[in-house]
């Protein structure tokens, strides 16, 4: 913050200096830009999610709103289901970055319907992804591996922890949404039949940590996982390819449901990620909104930042300014030249 004074205040001195009463004149005209830039956006309230993608989006977007658009940004807590319904019902926040919609989509589509709410874009390009995974180390051994049917020929290089006589397919925590896809796909793969049973790892951290310990290792490994995760962006691994292609209806009707009685093979579907926004902020401030709409990450980079955060111990304002600071090319993409050097300028110092 010192720093960033000092800068400024010898930048106005220099201005002064060369310009006179002109860089007077060129000063107010700034700030009546600025402070009009300010009055069309107004106050913006952002929700700030419990998980690090969404922390990280909360801040880029607060530093970007503010020193590119002059918006008065806040962050407020929030969550899935929390945050969508006080959005529909209430007109706030004005920005869920990252919003999980599929579990919201009817009230969601009403909001949008009704006129009260916007779907600004997606916020995760490759929308959430999930599947069956394996090291790259042992694809790059074999690419057969990179399927399921060199998976299940090669069943007796997946040791099961506790029977020697099985191999080891690391699925789901009891309880989670995760379990019920798994393990019937499980079943539609007919994985018991190649020697597979499944292990409870116990916890999310209990299957984080079971990539890792395997991958620092160089032993094999086959489960469950998704991403964009901090694990994901550390550890390369490769999805599984069933040969199913995607089968969205089956899966919705019968793979996410308990008493899915015949379960056939598909790939996990894209989740969908997206930015919502209230129609007032949309309306009120179009620029703004159109930056909302182009701010996208991909999982890839979304892993690496994620294991950035992990290793740093970083919170969401901590890596968003490394994000802002190492990944211009990114970032400015998203916005037009004069709002990207108006940020950069926020920038130089930190």
């Amino acid at each position: 913050m010192k720093k960033s004074l000092v800068a400024a205040l010898s930048a106005a001195a220099l201005l002064s200096a060369c310009g006179g009463n002109n860089s007077e004149e060129t000063n107010s005209v700034q700030e009546s830009a600025s402070a009009s830039s300010a009055n069309e956006c107004g106050s913006v309230t952002i929700a700030e999610m419990n998980w690090n993608s969404a922390a990280l989006m909360a801040h880029v977007d607060s530093y970007i709103l503010k020193n590119g658009y002059g918006c008065d940004t806040q962050l407020v807590a929030g969550d899935t289901m929390p945050t969508g319904t006080s959005m529909i019902e209430k007109g706030e926040p004005d920005i869920a970055p990252e919003l999980w919609s599929n579990g919201l989509r009817e009230p969601l589509d009403k909001g949008v319907a009704e006129g009260r709410l916007k779907y600004a874009g997606n916020s995760l390009s490759d929308g959430g992804e999930e599947g069956f995974w394996v090291p790259k180390f042992m694809v790059d051994q074999d690419p057969s591996l990179a399927t399921i049917e060199g998976v299940k020929a090669n069943a007796a290089l997946f040791k099961h922890p506790e029977d020697p006589s099985a191999a080891m397919f690391m699925g789901c925590p009891a309880g989670w949404n995760c379990q019920i896809s798994g393990e019937n796909l499980f079943k539609a793969l007919d994985l018991e039949s190649a020697g597979f049973k499944v292990v409870d790892p116990g916890s999310g951290a209990a299957l984080s940590g079971a990539i890792a310990k395997a991958y620092e290792r160089q032993e094999a490994w086959f489960g469950y996982y998704w991403a964009p995760t901090a694990v994901l962006g550390k550890y390369d691994m490769v999805k599984v390819d069933f040969g199913s292609g995607v089968d969205v209806d089956h899966y919705k009707a019968c793979i996410t449901q308990a008493e899915c009685a015949e379960p056939k093979p598909t790939m996990y579907p894209p989740a969908a990620v997206q930015s919502v926004t209230t129609s007032g902020f949309a309306e009120r401030a179009p620029e703004a909104f159109e930056y909302v709409s182009k701010r996208a990450f991909t999982n890839a980079k979304m892993n690496k930042l994620l294991a950035w955060m992990e290793d740093n111990q970083a919170d969401g304002a901590t890596a968003a300014e490394h994000f802002l600071i190492s990944d211009t090319a990114t970032w400015t993409a998203w916005v037009a030249p004069e709002i990207a050097e108006k940020v950069k300028a926020t920038l130089i110092n930190k």
